[in-house]
Protein backbone atom coordinates (compact mmCIF):
# COMPACT_ATOMS: atom_id res chain seq x y z
CA UNK A 1 0.00 0.00 0.00
CA UNK A 2 1.34 3.43 -0.97
CA UNK A 3 1.70 5.81 1.96
CA UNK A 4 -0.70 8.73 2.28
CA UNK A 5 0.33 12.32 3.06
CA UNK A 6 -1.47 14.29 5.76
CA UNK A 7 -0.26 17.89 5.57
CA UNK A 8 -1.49 19.83 8.62
CA UNK A 9 -1.00 23.60 8.69
CA UNK A 10 -1.75 25.39 11.96
CA UNK A 11 -2.42 29.01 11.04
CA UNK A 12 -0.13 31.50 12.78
CA UNK A 13 1.39 28.82 15.03
CA UNK A 14 4.88 30.32 15.32
CA UNK A 15 5.61 32.82 18.09
CA UNK A 16 8.38 34.36 20.20
CA UNK A 17 9.34 33.71 23.84
CA UNK A 18 6.94 35.38 26.27
CA UNK A 19 8.10 36.41 29.75
CA UNK A 20 4.74 35.57 31.34
CA UNK A 21 5.06 32.01 29.97
CA UNK A 22 8.46 31.56 31.57
CA UNK A 23 10.34 32.59 28.46
CA UNK A 24 8.53 30.02 26.33
CA UNK A 25 6.43 30.43 23.20
CA UNK A 26 2.73 29.41 23.38
CA UNK A 27 3.63 26.19 21.52
CA UNK A 28 6.47 25.41 23.92
CA UNK A 29 4.29 26.18 26.95
CA UNK A 30 1.29 24.18 25.70
CA UNK A 31 0.59 20.62 26.80
CA UNK A 32 0.82 18.77 23.48
CA UNK A 33 1.48 15.08 24.20
CA UNK A 34 0.14 13.90 20.82
CA UNK A 35 2.21 16.24 18.66
CA UNK A 36 5.21 15.56 20.89
CA UNK A 37 4.61 11.84 20.36
CA UNK A 38 4.68 12.39 16.61
CA UNK A 39 7.92 14.36 17.01
CA UNK A 40 9.65 11.30 18.50
CA UNK A 41 9.14 9.50 15.16
CA UNK A 42 9.93 12.60 13.10
CA UNK A 43 12.54 14.65 11.40
CA UNK A 44 12.31 18.33 12.32
CA UNK A 45 13.33 21.57 10.69
CA UNK A 46 12.26 25.17 10.34
CA UNK A 47 10.88 27.11 7.42
CA UNK A 48 10.79 30.60 5.98
CA UNK A 49 7.46 30.10 4.27
CA UNK A 50 8.00 32.85 1.69
CA UNK A 51 11.45 34.25 2.35
CA UNK A 52 13.78 35.52 5.04
CA UNK A 53 12.63 38.79 6.65
CA UNK A 54 9.27 38.61 4.87
CA UNK A 55 6.22 38.78 7.13
CA UNK A 56 3.78 37.11 4.74
CA UNK A 57 0.03 37.26 4.62
CA UNK A 58 -1.72 33.91 4.63
CA UNK A 59 -2.42 33.85 0.90
CA UNK A 60 1.13 34.12 -0.39
CA UNK A 61 2.35 31.85 2.42
CA UNK A 62 -0.13 29.10 1.52
CA UNK A 63 0.73 29.38 -2.17
CA UNK A 64 4.38 28.94 -1.25
CA UNK A 65 4.00 25.99 1.12
CA UNK A 66 1.95 24.19 -1.53
CA UNK A 67 5.04 24.10 -3.71
CA UNK A 68 4.73 27.24 -5.86
CA UNK A 69 7.31 30.01 -6.07
CA UNK A 70 4.84 32.69 -5.13
CA UNK A 71 6.53 35.60 -6.88
CA UNK A 72 5.99 33.83 -10.22
CA UNK A 73 2.24 33.35 -9.80
CA UNK A 74 0.83 35.71 -7.17
CA UNK A 75 -1.54 38.42 -8.41
CA UNK A 76 -2.96 39.67 -5.09
CA UNK A 77 -5.29 38.40 -2.42
CA UNK A 78 -8.33 40.15 -3.84
CA UNK A 79 -8.64 37.98 -6.97
CA UNK A 80 -8.21 34.77 -4.94
CA UNK A 81 -10.96 35.56 -2.44
CA UNK A 82 -13.29 37.05 -5.06
CA UNK A 83 -12.99 33.92 -7.20
CA UNK A 84 -13.63 31.71 -4.17
CA UNK A 85 -16.84 33.62 -3.53
CA UNK A 86 -18.11 33.10 -7.07
CA UNK A 87 -17.38 36.59 -8.41
CA UNK A 88 -16.10 36.92 -11.95
CA UNK A 89 -12.64 38.47 -12.17
CA UNK A 90 -11.67 39.46 -15.71
CA UNK A 91 -8.26 40.74 -16.76
CA UNK A 92 -8.34 44.49 -16.08
CA UNK A 93 -10.86 44.28 -13.23
CA UNK A 94 -9.80 45.51 -9.80
CA UNK A 95 -10.44 42.89 -7.08
CA UNK A 96 -9.88 43.62 -3.38
CA UNK A 97 -10.05 41.83 -0.06
CA UNK A 98 -11.94 44.21 2.25
CA UNK A 99 -12.96 44.60 5.88
CA UNK A 100 -15.98 46.22 7.43
CA UNK A 101 -14.53 48.60 10.01
CA UNK A 102 -15.55 51.40 12.39
CA UNK A 103 -14.50 55.02 12.02
CA UNK A 104 -15.26 58.22 13.87
CA UNK A 105 -18.10 60.25 12.33
CA UNK A 106 -16.86 63.07 10.08
CA UNK A 107 -13.28 61.91 10.53
CA UNK A 108 -10.73 59.61 8.93
CA UNK A 109 -9.76 58.14 12.30
CA UNK A 110 -10.37 54.38 12.61
CA UNK A 111 -11.78 53.09 15.90
CA UNK A 112 -11.69 49.37 15.08
CA UNK A 113 -10.56 47.65 11.87
CA UNK A 114 -12.83 44.64 12.54
CA UNK A 115 -16.00 46.18 14.06
CA UNK A 116 -15.24 44.59 17.43
CA UNK A 117 -15.22 41.13 15.77
CA UNK A 118 -18.96 40.80 16.47
CA UNK A 119 -20.59 41.67 13.13
CA UNK A 120 -22.99 38.85 12.33
CA UNK A 121 -23.40 37.29 8.89
CA UNK A 122 -26.97 38.60 8.77
CA UNK A 123 -25.88 42.15 9.54
CA UNK A 124 -23.02 42.00 7.04
CA UNK A 125 -25.29 40.62 4.31
CA UNK A 126 -27.85 43.41 4.86
CA UNK A 127 -25.13 46.06 4.75
CA UNK A 128 -23.62 44.58 1.59
CA UNK A 129 -27.02 44.54 -0.10
CA UNK A 130 -27.52 48.19 0.77
CA UNK A 131 -24.08 49.20 -0.53
CA UNK A 132 -24.62 47.36 -3.82
CA UNK A 133 -27.99 49.06 -4.27
CA UNK A 134 -27.19 52.63 -3.25
CA UNK A 135 -23.55 53.33 -4.13
CA UNK A 136 -22.81 54.52 -7.68
CA UNK A 137 -19.33 55.01 -9.12
CA UNK A 138 -18.41 57.44 -11.85
CA UNK A 139 -17.51 55.44 -14.94
CA UNK A 140 -17.50 51.99 -13.36
CA UNK A 141 -19.62 49.27 -11.81
CA UNK A 142 -18.82 47.04 -8.87
CA UNK A 143 -19.90 43.98 -6.90
CA UNK A 144 -19.38 43.91 -3.14
CA UNK A 145 -19.91 40.71 -1.17
CA UNK A 146 -19.50 39.92 2.51
CA UNK A 147 -17.84 36.61 3.35
CA UNK A 148 -17.13 35.63 6.98
CA UNK A 149 -17.77 38.03 9.87
CA UNK A 150 -16.31 41.45 9.10
CA UNK A 151 -14.59 40.24 5.91
CA UNK A 152 -15.63 40.77 2.32
CA UNK A 153 -14.55 41.08 -1.31
CA UNK A 154 -14.96 43.85 -3.87
CA UNK A 155 -14.61 43.77 -7.66
CA UNK A 156 -14.63 47.08 -9.57
CA UNK A 157 -15.00 47.01 -13.36
CA UNK A 158 -14.52 50.10 -15.52
CA UNK A 159 -17.25 50.76 -18.07
CA UNK A 160 -14.59 51.27 -20.75
CA UNK A 161 -10.97 50.22 -20.54
CA UNK A 162 -8.86 48.43 -17.92
CA UNK A 163 -7.78 49.10 -14.38
CA UNK A 164 -4.33 48.45 -12.92
CA UNK A 165 -4.02 47.13 -9.36
CA UNK A 166 -0.72 48.91 -8.67
CA UNK A 167 -2.37 51.09 -6.02
CA UNK A 168 -1.83 51.42 -2.28
CA UNK A 169 -4.22 50.11 0.36
CA UNK A 170 -6.76 52.22 2.23
CA UNK A 171 -6.34 49.77 5.14
CA UNK A 172 -3.44 51.20 7.18
CA UNK A 173 -2.50 47.81 8.68
CA UNK A 174 -1.16 46.46 5.38
CA UNK A 175 1.24 47.69 2.74
CA UNK A 176 2.67 46.46 -0.54
CA UNK A 177 6.22 45.18 -0.85
CA UNK A 178 6.61 44.47 -4.54
CA UNK A 179 4.10 41.79 -5.48
CA UNK A 180 3.31 40.89 -1.85
CA UNK A 181 0.94 42.30 0.72
CA UNK A 182 2.65 42.64 4.10
CA UNK A 183 1.17 43.22 7.56
CA UNK A 184 2.62 46.26 9.35
CA UNK A 185 3.67 45.78 12.98
CA UNK A 186 2.97 49.45 13.77
CA UNK A 187 0.54 51.73 11.96
CA UNK A 188 -1.53 54.86 12.45
CA UNK A 189 -5.26 54.14 12.70
CA UNK A 190 -6.27 56.47 9.91
CA UNK A 191 -7.96 55.69 6.59
CA UNK A 192 -5.30 55.86 3.89
CA UNK A 193 -5.85 57.49 0.51
CA UNK A 194 -5.34 55.02 -2.35
CA UNK A 195 -2.59 56.17 -4.73
CA UNK A 196 -0.72 54.60 -7.63
CA UNK A 197 2.48 52.90 -6.46
CA UNK A 198 5.69 54.81 -7.18
CA UNK A 199 6.56 52.76 -10.25
CA UNK A 200 3.09 53.33 -11.71
CA UNK A 201 2.56 56.94 -10.64
CA UNK A 202 2.13 58.02 -14.28
CA UNK A 203 -0.15 55.13 -15.24
CA UNK A 204 -3.63 56.23 -16.32
CA UNK A 205 -5.02 52.77 -15.44
CA UNK A 206 -3.53 52.88 -11.93
CA UNK A 207 -4.71 56.45 -11.47
CA UNK A 208 -8.25 55.44 -12.39
CA UNK A 209 -8.04 52.45 -10.02
CA UNK A 210 -6.99 54.73 -7.15
CA UNK A 211 -9.75 57.25 -7.94
CA UNK A 212 -12.45 54.59 -8.03
CA UNK A 213 -11.16 52.96 -4.84
CA UNK A 214 -11.30 56.24 -2.91
CA UNK A 215 -14.72 57.02 -4.36
CA UNK A 216 -16.04 53.63 -3.27
CA UNK A 217 -14.67 53.99 0.27
CA UNK A 218 -16.15 57.47 0.66
CA UNK A 219 -19.55 56.77 -0.91
CA UNK A 220 -20.06 53.43 0.83
CA UNK A 221 -19.24 55.03 4.19
CA UNK A 222 -22.06 57.55 3.69
CA UNK A 223 -24.52 54.73 3.00
CA UNK A 224 -23.30 52.65 5.95
CA UNK A 225 -23.47 55.56 8.39
CA UNK A 226 -27.19 55.96 7.69
CA UNK A 227 -28.01 52.25 7.62
CA UNK A 228 -30.71 50.91 9.93
CA UNK A 229 -28.41 47.99 10.77
CA UNK A 230 -25.83 50.38 12.20
CA UNK A 231 -28.42 52.50 13.98
CA UNK A 232 -29.55 49.34 15.74
CA UNK A 233 -25.97 48.37 16.59
CA UNK A 234 -25.37 51.79 18.14
CA UNK A 235 -28.54 51.45 20.19
CA UNK A 236 -27.20 48.13 21.47
CA UNK A 237 -23.88 49.83 22.36
CA UNK A 238 -22.02 47.99 19.59
CA UNK A 239 -19.59 49.53 17.15
CA UNK A 240 -21.17 50.47 13.80
CA UNK A 241 -19.80 48.96 10.57
CA UNK A 242 -19.58 52.36 8.89
CA UNK A 243 -16.45 51.89 6.80
CA UNK A 244 -15.04 49.47 4.21
CA UNK A 245 -11.23 49.20 4.07
CA UNK A 246 -9.55 47.88 0.91
CA UNK A 247 -6.29 45.98 0.57
CA UNK A 248 -4.28 43.55 -1.56
CA UNK A 249 -5.78 44.43 -4.90
CA UNK A 250 -5.18 42.43 -8.06
CA UNK A 251 -6.22 42.95 -11.68
CA UNK A 252 -6.24 39.33 -12.90
CA UNK A 253 -6.49 35.76 -11.67
CA UNK A 254 -3.27 33.78 -11.14
CA UNK A 255 -2.54 30.91 -13.52
CA UNK A 256 -1.23 28.01 -11.45
CA UNK A 257 0.01 24.71 -12.86
CA UNK A 258 -2.35 22.09 -11.48
CA UNK A 259 -1.00 20.58 -8.29
CA UNK A 260 -1.84 17.02 -9.40
CA UNK A 261 0.38 17.47 -12.46
CA UNK A 262 3.21 19.06 -10.49
CA UNK A 263 3.46 16.31 -7.88
CA UNK A 264 1.57 13.37 -9.38
CA UNK A 265 -0.74 13.24 -6.35
CA UNK A 266 -4.50 13.55 -6.02
CA UNK A 267 -4.88 16.05 -3.18
CA UNK A 268 -7.98 16.97 -1.23
CA UNK A 269 -8.11 19.86 1.18
CA UNK A 270 -9.82 21.05 4.33
CA UNK A 271 -10.11 24.84 4.08
CA UNK A 272 -12.53 27.31 5.61
CA UNK A 273 -11.46 30.87 4.77
CA UNK A 274 -12.18 32.38 1.33
CA UNK A 275 -8.52 32.92 0.47
CA UNK A 276 -7.70 29.25 1.06
CA UNK A 277 -10.73 28.18 -0.98
CA UNK A 278 -9.60 30.37 -3.86
CA UNK A 279 -6.11 28.87 -3.82
CA UNK A 280 -7.55 25.35 -3.64
CA UNK A 281 -9.85 25.89 -6.60
CA UNK A 282 -7.21 27.54 -8.77
CA UNK A 283 -4.52 24.93 -8.03
CA UNK A 284 -6.90 22.04 -8.67
CA UNK A 285 -7.14 20.65 -5.16
CA UNK A 286 -10.52 19.10 -4.37
CA UNK A 287 -12.31 20.74 -1.45
CA UNK A 288 -13.66 18.28 1.11
CA UNK A 289 -16.99 19.69 2.26
CA UNK A 290 -17.16 20.65 5.93
CA UNK A 291 -19.87 22.25 8.06
CA UNK A 292 -19.12 25.81 9.12
CA UNK A 293 -17.04 26.03 12.30
CA UNK A 294 -18.96 26.60 15.52
CA UNK A 295 -17.90 27.96 18.90
CA UNK A 296 -17.61 24.38 20.16
CA UNK A 297 -13.98 23.74 19.20
CA UNK A 298 -13.95 20.25 20.73
CA UNK A 299 -16.80 19.22 18.46
CA UNK A 300 -15.27 20.96 15.42
CA UNK A 301 -11.85 19.37 15.81
CA UNK A 302 -13.21 15.87 16.43
CA UNK A 303 -15.46 16.18 13.38
CA UNK A 304 -12.57 17.33 11.20
CA UNK A 305 -10.35 14.49 12.40
CA UNK A 306 -13.06 11.97 11.51
CA UNK A 307 -13.51 13.61 8.11
CA UNK A 308 -9.77 13.21 7.51
CA UNK A 309 -9.98 9.52 8.36
CA UNK A 310 -12.83 8.95 5.91
CA UNK A 311 -11.45 11.19 3.14
CA UNK A 312 -8.05 9.48 3.15
CA UNK A 313 -9.53 6.63 1.12
CA UNK A 314 -10.20 8.90 -1.86
CA UNK A 315 -6.93 10.84 -2.01
CA UNK A 316 -3.16 10.41 -2.10
CA UNK A 317 -2.79 13.38 0.20
CA UNK A 318 -4.86 15.81 2.27
CA UNK A 319 -4.02 19.44 3.01
CA UNK A 320 -5.63 20.41 6.32
CA UNK A 321 -5.61 24.10 7.27
CA UNK A 322 -6.67 24.85 10.85
CA UNK A 323 -7.24 28.52 11.72
CA UNK A 324 -7.03 28.05 15.53
CA UNK A 325 -3.91 29.81 16.89
CA UNK A 326 -3.85 32.85 14.58
CA UNK A 327 -6.84 34.82 15.82
CA UNK A 328 -5.92 34.99 19.53
CA UNK A 329 -2.37 35.93 18.50
CA UNK A 330 -3.73 38.89 16.51
CA UNK A 331 -5.61 39.92 19.65
CA UNK A 332 -2.40 39.69 21.70
CA UNK A 333 -3.87 36.89 23.82
CA UNK A 334 -0.95 34.48 24.25
CA UNK A 335 -2.80 32.46 26.89
CA UNK A 336 -5.71 31.82 24.55
CA UNK A 337 -3.27 30.95 21.77
CA UNK A 338 -1.65 28.38 24.06
CA UNK A 339 -5.09 26.95 24.90
CA UNK A 340 -6.00 26.82 21.19
CA UNK A 341 -2.90 24.72 20.49
CA UNK A 342 -3.79 22.42 23.38
CA UNK A 343 -7.33 21.95 22.03
CA UNK A 344 -6.00 21.05 18.58
CA UNK A 345 -3.60 18.56 20.12
CA UNK A 346 -6.21 16.96 22.37
CA UNK A 347 -9.22 16.80 20.08
CA UNK A 348 -7.95 16.98 16.49
CA UNK A 349 -4.74 14.96 16.82
CA UNK A 350 -6.18 12.83 19.62
CA UNK A 351 -9.09 11.71 17.46
CA UNK A 352 -7.04 11.50 14.27
CA UNK A 353 -4.30 9.30 15.68
CA UNK A 354 -6.80 6.91 17.26
CA UNK A 355 -8.12 5.91 13.85
CA UNK A 356 -5.21 5.73 11.39
CA UNK A 357 -2.34 3.31 10.81
CA UNK A 358 0.87 5.29 11.26
CA UNK A 359 2.76 2.68 9.21
CA UNK A 360 0.90 3.86 6.12
CA UNK A 361 0.90 7.63 6.67
CA UNK A 362 3.36 10.51 6.59
CA UNK A 363 2.15 13.38 8.80
CA UNK A 364 3.70 16.79 8.15
CA UNK A 365 2.88 19.57 10.61
CA UNK A 366 3.89 23.20 10.19
CA UNK A 367 2.44 26.72 9.94
CA UNK A 368 1.83 29.24 7.18
CA UNK A 369 3.52 32.02 9.16
CA UNK A 370 4.41 33.17 12.65
CA UNK A 371 2.03 35.49 14.50
CA UNK A 372 3.85 36.64 17.64
CA UNK A 373 1.24 37.42 20.29
CA UNK A 374 3.08 40.46 21.61
CA UNK A 375 3.27 41.91 18.07
CA UNK A 376 -0.40 41.15 17.27
CA UNK A 377 0.73 40.73 13.65
CA UNK A 378 2.50 38.37 11.27
CA UNK A 379 6.28 38.38 11.45
CA UNK A 380 9.19 37.21 9.33
CA UNK A 381 10.19 34.56 11.88
CA UNK A 382 10.59 30.99 10.60
CA UNK A 383 8.02 28.37 11.57
CA UNK A 384 8.61 24.88 12.99
CA UNK A 385 8.20 21.80 10.80
CA UNK A 386 8.02 18.11 11.54
CA UNK A 387 7.65 15.17 9.19
CA UNK A 388 6.56 12.10 11.14
CA UNK A 389 6.27 8.49 9.99
CA UNK A 390 7.75 5.03 9.97
CA UNK A 391 10.54 3.70 7.81
CA UNK A 392 13.14 6.44 8.28
CA UNK A 393 15.47 7.39 11.12
CA UNK A 394 13.95 10.06 13.40
CA UNK A 395 16.00 12.91 14.87
CA UNK A 396 15.45 11.69 18.43
CA UNK A 397 13.86 14.95 19.59
CA UNK A 398 11.10 14.78 22.16
CA UNK A 399 8.84 17.72 21.36
CA UNK A 400 7.38 19.75 18.51
CA UNK A 401 8.37 23.36 19.18
CA UNK A 402 10.32 26.28 17.80
CA UNK A 403 13.42 25.43 19.89
CA UNK A 404 13.41 21.73 18.99
CA UNK A 405 12.79 22.43 15.30
CA UNK A 406 16.03 24.40 15.03
CA UNK A 407 17.92 21.28 16.21
CA UNK A 408 16.31 19.06 13.55
CA UNK A 409 18.13 17.37 10.69
CA UNK A 410 15.93 18.98 8.02
CA UNK A 411 17.58 22.32 8.78
CA UNK A 412 16.37 25.56 7.23
CA UNK A 413 13.95 25.28 4.31
CA UNK A 414 11.89 27.55 2.10
CA UNK A 415 8.17 27.07 1.78
CA UNK A 416 8.14 26.10 -1.88
CA UNK A 417 10.54 23.23 -1.13
CA UNK A 418 8.18 21.42 1.25
CA UNK A 419 5.99 19.42 -1.13
CA UNK A 420 8.99 17.83 -2.86
CA UNK A 421 10.42 17.00 0.56
CA UNK A 422 7.20 15.31 1.65
CA UNK A 423 7.04 13.27 -1.56
CA UNK A 424 10.59 12.04 -0.92
CA UNK A 425 9.33 10.61 2.38
CA UNK A 426 6.38 8.96 0.62
CA UNK A 427 8.90 7.08 -1.50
Amino acid sequence: MAKKLLYVVLDGLGDRPIKALGGKTPLEAAETPRMDGLAKDAKLGYVYTVGENIAPESDVAVISILGYEADKFYTGRGPLESYAEGLEVRDGDLAYRVNFATKEVNSRKIIDRRVGRNLTTGEASSLAKEVNKKVKLNGAGFVFKNTIGHRGVLVIRKNEGRLCAEVTNTDPAYEREGVYGVAKAVFEKVIQVARPTEEFKNSIEAGEAARLTNEFVEESSKVLENSEVNKKRKAEHKLPANLILTRDGGDRLPEFPQISELFNLKIGCFVEMPVEKGIALLTGMEIVKLPLPTKDLKKDYILRARKVQSAMKAYDGLYIHIKGPDEPAHDGNYQKKKESIELIDKYFFGELLSGIDLNNVIIAVTADHSTPSEMKAHSGDPVPLMVSGKGFAPDGLNAFSEKEAIKGSLGLLKGHELMKLFISFLG
